[in-house]
């Protein structure tokens, strides 16, 4: 089996580019404060020009394949967890398929066609992954790695064509790990290179348009969440949160690197600022947002500040933020609840420390310090 490399050789020469709006320099400078508004949640500015788009290219996937993006991007905040934008999101990328499937059919060396039919899918995939629906997730997963196989002879073109590749190297590793239910749809496709992966999210993340900020998004969560290299994914996502300050997802992602970081002086103030915006209502700042930064402040009021009450108070608040997310499964929420625990029981409030260890007893790994800790003191003032 072969490793997928970038195809340095230019597009076929049956090809023939012309209304390929990908390459139009025109529509990128007109596009251009629509992307950013995307990424800064000002989802109905950026809504409004795709809309435009597709006025004036109703028969063309892009538009509504951007469409499904910014759709995209509503769902993403909330780590998820809201399935309020899921018949819209796959409703946009069902038809930047049609589209892309048309275009192909009048002419089989449309790489570009080949593009949205592959990034269309892999999104669609992606969402079925995390919603569990395999089969769906399966289906939408072998178009999308076949259309990359086809869209990868224009990879000279335009750094946009490399951006599926690069994710197919890094995933191809990482998919029989992870999901292990998608592993069979690999077998007939090329063996993966993480590595090469990284660099040709790098180089897209560099000198793409369209792709370049979902390069980004990619590599700073790989680098951080898989690679361990924080450090590495701190200055992509300082460069992400500083310009797109309205966008919850990069503050949050940001706020936590900082903490791992140890820079907790800007720690607190991305956290502070994501809180006044909840408060506000701005759109993408939802419970996910509130429960990371609530628990950083709450952190900071104990040890920073030794403000005891504060500290109290943010991480009742991280409390409910995970508790209105269903969030409750593990990290900052089981934080929250250790730490009210030891400092109820410092303060001798006997039932308010049993109603927190008893939410570690519950909802922590049973081989887990806090877990232990729990049951140690439950047994103790039973």
């Amino acid at each position: 089996m072969r490793t997928v490399a970038i195809d340095t050789v230019s597009v076929l020469p049956t090809a023939d580019t012309k209304g390929w709006l990908l390459l139009d320099k025109d529509i990128q400078l007109e596009l251009d404060g629509a992307v950013q508004n995307l990424y800064n949640f000002k989802y109905d500015k950026a809504e409004k020009q795709f809309r435009s788009l597709r006025r004036r290219y109703p028969h063309h996937p892009m538009p509504y394949f951007l469409l499904g993006l910014s759709t995209w991007w509503k769902i993403m905040p909330t780590n998820f967890d809201s399935k309020q934008y899921d018949k819209l999101f796959f409703a946009y990328m069902d038809t930047a398929n049609t589209y892309s499937e048309r275009l192909i059919k009048a002419d089989p060396h449309n790489y570009e066609a080949y593009f949205f039919l592959s990034a269309a899918n892999g999104f669609d995939a992606r969402l079925n992954a995390e919603r569990h629906n395999w089969r769906k997730a399966t289906v939408s997963s072998k178009r999308a790695l076949t259309s990359l196989q086809k869209s990868s002879e224009a990879n000279g073109l335009s750094p946009e064509f490399l951006f599926g590749e690069a994710l197919f190297n890094y995933y191809a590793v990482w998919i029989p790990d992870n999901y292990p239910l998608l592993k069979p749809v690999l077998l007939f496709f090329p063996k993966g290179n993480k590595q090469l992966g990284l660099s040709q999210l790098r180089t897209v993340a560099n000198t793409g348009f369209y792709t370049s900020v979902e390069s980004k998004v990619f590599l700073m969560k790989l680098l951080h969440n898989d690679e361990h290299q924080t450090a590495a994914a701190m200055p992509i996502a300082r460069d992400l949160a500083l310009r797109y300050p309205d966008n919850g997802y990069f503050a949050r992602f940001y706020s936590l690197l900082c903490f791992d970081q140890a820079d907790f002086t800007e720690c607190e103030r991305i956290s502070r600022d994501i809180i006044t915006k909840i408060n506000a209502g701005l759109p993408g700042y939802e419970a996910s947002s509130g429960r990371y930064a609530s628990y950083f402040l709450g952190y900071l009021m104990q040890y920073k500040y030794r403000d005891l009450a504060k500290a109290k108070d943010y991480y009742q608040r991280c409390i409910v933020f995970a508790e209105s997310n269903n969030e409750t499964s593990g990290g900052f929420y089981l934080f929250a609840n250790a730490n009210l625990a030891r400092m109820a029981d410092h303060d001798r409030d006997a039932p308010a420390a049993r109603r927190y260890y008893e939410v570690l007893a519950d909802k922590a790994d049973h081989k887990s310090d806090q877990y232990k800790e729990a049951k140690t003191w439950l047994k103790k003032n039973s």
